[in-house]
């Protein structure tokens, strides 16, 4: 299934569970696709409830932004379009680079379809080293990798809270192979420009944003996160009284894929306390 985003781009997605079923969209973090989220599709599904997973402009099978806009306004505005064309309430879930668009769409014309929010592992004031080991990692590697082995030896290096998978085919979903025969990430690179002054000239609109949250919130945080401390969920919960928080012990920032089955049973009891309620 496909969406048009602004400026007439394309945006693909995907969909589980009974079309009639209470609503969640998840936006996924930079440089991931709407595959990281696929066993919560499958999760929610199993239990009636319908998923929407979407690829960012920019990734996975959404179009390139021809102008190379990849500013938090333009994937706000891409979301609230979706939105509107569904034209039902849904719970919004983001990680990272999605739950900062979920954020600022809260404070837009439109938000009334958003019923709930769910950030994973992400607050208006991150970590600074945390968000520039993971901007490093997504800007890095700009000349590919000549086998999905290196790439994987990469993302282990990144994320060494994991074990590494013996086989690497899970990776072609996030490398497309090109015409010199290395493995690119499949997303656009001019998606890394002003990344850093990017989040620094939002955080003030985002701390506004979330004191002006009256819907239900749940902030997700991995444990071994170093993008989300203690003080950073405290600072949240200070602007939004009403968080619910779920630690997950195993997890670090890639917290929904880290410990999936965890992260789904809190994004399902979410939506069943908050979404079921407002639909019936």
């Amino acid at each position: 299934m496909s969406f048009r985003g602004r400026g007439g781009i394309t945006l693909a997605g995907e969909s589980w569970g009974p079309e009639s079923g209470p609503l969640t969209v998840f936006l996924h973090g930079g440089g991931q696709t709407r595959h990281s989220w696929k066993d919560s599709g499958a999760a929610l599904a199993k239990v009636g409830l319908r998923a929407l997973l979407l690829d960012a402009r920019g990734h996975g099978e959404s179009d390139w932004a021809p102008d190379g806009d990849y500013s938090r306004e333009s994937m706000t505005a891409d979301l609230l379009g979706i939105l509107a064309e569904l034209d039902r309430p849904a719970i919004v879930v983001g990680a990272s680079m999605g739950g900062l668009t979920a954020l600022l769409a809260t404070d837009r014309p439109g938000s009334e379809r958003i019923a709930g929010l769910v950030m994973v592992d992400v607050v208006p004031r991150p970590e600074h080293e945390g968000v520039e080991r993971v901007l490093n990692f997504l800007g890095g590697h700009q000349d590919g990798f000549a086998t999905l082995d290196e790439a994987a030896d990469a993302v282990a290096e990144y994320l060494p809270h994991r074990t590494r998978p013996r086989n690497p085919d899970g990776l072609r979903r996030n490398l497309r192979l090109r015409e010199d025969g290395r493995w690119y990430w499949h997303w656009d690179p001019a998606m890394m420009s002003g990344k850093v002054e990017d989040i620094e000239a939002h955080t003030v609109a985002l701390e506004n944003a979330a004191r002006e949250l009256t819907i239900p919130v749940l902030l997700v945080r991995g444990r071994l996160s170093d993008v989300v401390s203690e003080q950073g969920v405290e600072d949240f919960r200070a602007l939004v009284p009403q968080l619910e928080y779920v630690e997950i012990k195993a997890a670090a920032h890639t917290a929904a894929s880290d410990v999936n089955d965890e992260f789904s049973d809190a994004v399902v009891d979410f939506v069943r306390a908050h979404l079921d309620e407002q639909q019936g």
